[in-house]
């Protein structure tokens, strides 16, 4: 850094307040810094950074599991906004235990981080309320939490009722629903998905076939297909398939073309998620866009405001609830 300072003539403190997009630095002066990082090659010292901060640099990404495509696709938006800041994302996969997810949020592992965001399916909110979290977090998902902390939520229901609606209204009627469940114990994706195709239908006055709610044993390619060909085996006539996941989807599209069905023309096919390989599928699969940007940048802006005020002792802020409102991204699945 004194050979930055060096280089283009000003102090010490002056290259730091530049380098960390201080403000009170003016725009020649900041060019001239610039210039002068260029020019040397200068890098950082984050290690050095935080060991003066005395901040690590690490947001914690606690979800079930990275084989989803989902939650490696929030991991990839999270990091590269995060690198942005100078931050980088630390990664921890529970496999969906309640041991695993309640030593995840445990006070020590949480102070290894800036802040954290947390994605859980085993523990309760009951068991959140006892935790003291004085580390900045923000929870995403379906499952209840306290209301003393951020949470981000995707609406299931409302997606699942644009999904379903526009299967009805063009012209299917007999609709799968793959992964469904109506386990009223549980708060989760299957139940809030499968209340939103069940209120689509109710509005249209079609009455669902039971035959026709499959439970899933993973929402993988492998479990979409599984269900698909269980459902045939079964022979309850289906036109339409709508799948939890874009994932699972890929399973029932292959399912559907090893025995001839034509999608759209058979049956017509619509997932979940949105995620980025939905436009290199044959067909291109229609899917519910759950705001995957929006909730990234709203969980980010929630972390880094959080961050910033208990950096400064004054996080005193009331806590917010936020639903990101989802959407149709139609393609070549659906008619």
């Amino acid at each position: 850094m004194i050979d930055v300072a060096r280089e283009a003539d000003v102090s010490a403190m002056t290259v730091s307040n530049v380098i960390n997009g201080r403000p009170g630095v003016s725009a020649d002066t900041r060019a001239r810094v610039l210039a002068a990082v260029s020019k040397l090659g200068y890098q950082m010292n984050l290690a050095a950074r935080h060991l003066r901060s005395g901040r690590t640099g690490a947001v914690g990404l606690i979800v079930p599991d990275l084989d989803g495509m989902y939650y490696a696709q929030l991991a990839d938006r999270l990091a590269r906004s995060l690198e942005r800041h100078g931050q980088h994302l630390a990664l921890v996969r529970t496999g969906a235990s309640r041991e695993r997810e309640l030593e995840a949020v445990s006070v020590g592992r949480l102070r290894m981080y800036e802040g954290a965001v947390i994605s859980l399916l085993q523990v309760e909110a009951a068991d959140l309320e006892r935790l003291s979290f004085d580390t900045p977090a923000v929870f995403i998902g379906e499952r209840p939490v306290p209301e003393t902390v951020d949470h981000v939520m995707m609406d299931n229901v409302g997606g699942a009722l644009l999904a379903t609606r526009h299967l009805l209204s063009t012209g299917s009627r007999r609709i799968a629903i793959i992964g469904g469940s109506d386990d009223d114990r549980v708060r989760d994706m299957s139940t809030l998905r499968t209340r939103g195709y069940r209120q689509a239908h109710a509005e249209l006055g079609v009455e669902v076939d039971e035959g026709l709610v499959l439970r899933i044993d993973s929402f993988t390619p492998k479990g979409g297909y599984q269900a698909l060909t269980r459902l045939r085996e079964s022979g309850v006539p289906f036109d339409g398939v709508f799948t939890l996941t874009d994932a699972a989807a890929l399973g029932v599209l292959r399912a559907l073309a090893d025995v001839g069905l034509r999608v759209p023309g058979d049956v017509q096919v619509i997932g979940f998620d949105n995620g980025t390989e939905t436009d290199f599928l044959t067909p291109r699969l229609s899917s519910v866009e759950p705001g995957n940007d929006v909730m990234a940048e709203t969980v980010l802006d929630l972390l880094q405001r959080r961050m910033g005020l208990a950096g400064a002792g004054e996080d005193g802020e009331p806590r917010t609830h936020t639903m990101v409102p989802a959407r149709l991204a139609l393609r070549e699945s659906t008619r």
